[in-house]
């Protein structure tokens, strides 16, 4: 646990810090299941009871893993699936690299709750409007029929009103979402058998170029990201941004990578070249990379 994040627990009210600090003795913060959850909406203050309340207090946790090297703005989200659990998310900037690489807030609260196999999302709490690339990005989630984005000083509003007449999935014929039901790998400790599903396991109806990439670290954890494909294709989240960001909002080193391989089907789009600059631009380990 960083010192900024221990400085946000600490901000407060004291019980709701109590529950998050015993639970992060033994847990990441990334992921708050749903019986903490309601255990910190009961310690909210009287005065701004409810769930969205409870999202725009937990705000400062979330800005606490935001990473802005460049732009020195940070960026916290909190996510909310339908059963209850929260996820965190932050903004998520990279050096000596194309400014494209860059994780929005809000596509890492949406990535984090997928990692952990969330089948929708019900609420987005963000401390700034979210831009025209994450409207989209949003667009592309399975979305409870109640979906809300809140923010301070606002009341919760739905998509239609942040991204009126949109372009999205259906306008292509596609039925398929980011989150929903997903299978769970057949070996977590193997590097390829965890690449191979987070290939299998992406999201790419468009293209149908699937790519997936399995990280392992010094500490021998293993970490993996998926193509997020978005019908407006730019807003798209590329796998190792998304294996990143799941190290990351764990409160671990992020670079000390010992081992990375990448499955892609590379025809008609490859996400193989921008992977390797990424990677290359933090580490020197050398890119394993597999195209079916």
């Amino acid at each position: 646990m960083n010192i900024t994040t221990r400085t946000a627990i600490k901000q407060l009210p004291n019980r709701q810090a109590e529950l998050l600090w015993t639970y992060g003795l033994t847990h990441a913060l990334d992921y708050l299941p749903a019986q903490l959850v309601s255990q910190l909406q009961e310690a909210q203050p009287a005065e701004t009871p409810g769930l969205s309340a409870l999202g725009l207090s937990l705000l400062p946790l979330a800005t606490s893993f935001a990473v802005a090297p460049v732009s020195d703005f940070y960026v916290g989200a909190i996510a909310v699936d339908s059963q209850g659990n929260a996820y965190p998310g932050a903004n998520f900037e990279f050096t000596d690299t194309h400014i494209g690489q860059v994780i929005h807030a809000e596509q890492s609260a949406i990535a984090n709750a997928w990692t952990h196999g969330a089948e929708d999302l019900a609420l987005l709490v963000i401390n700034y409007p979210p831009c025209g690339h994450c409207r989209q990005f949003i667009n592309e989630v399975n979305l409870a029929d109640n979906f809300r984005i809140q923010l301070p000083d606002s009341s919760a509003k739905s998509l239609s009103y942040y991204l009126p007449d949109a372009f999205g999935p259906n306008d292509l014929n596609i039925d398929k979402r980011i989150l929903g039901p997903q299978t769970i790998p057949s070996d977590k400790n193997n590097i390829t058998v965890m690449a191979e599903w987070a290939y299998e396991n992406s999201h790419a109806p468009y293209s149908g170029s699937k790519s997936g990439i399995a990280l392992q670290y010094e500490d021998g954890q293993i970490v993996t990201g998926r193509y997020a494909e978005n019908a407006a294709f730019n807003p798209t989240l590329p796998a190792l941004q998304m294996a990143l960001n799941t190290r990351r909002l764990q409160g671990k080193d992020w670079r000390n990578i010992q081992q990375a391989i990448m499955i892609e089907t590379p025809a008609p789009l490859s996400q193989h070249q921008n992977t390797r600059a990424l990677l290359g631009s933090f580490s020197a380990v050398k890119l394993d990379y597999i195209a079916k």
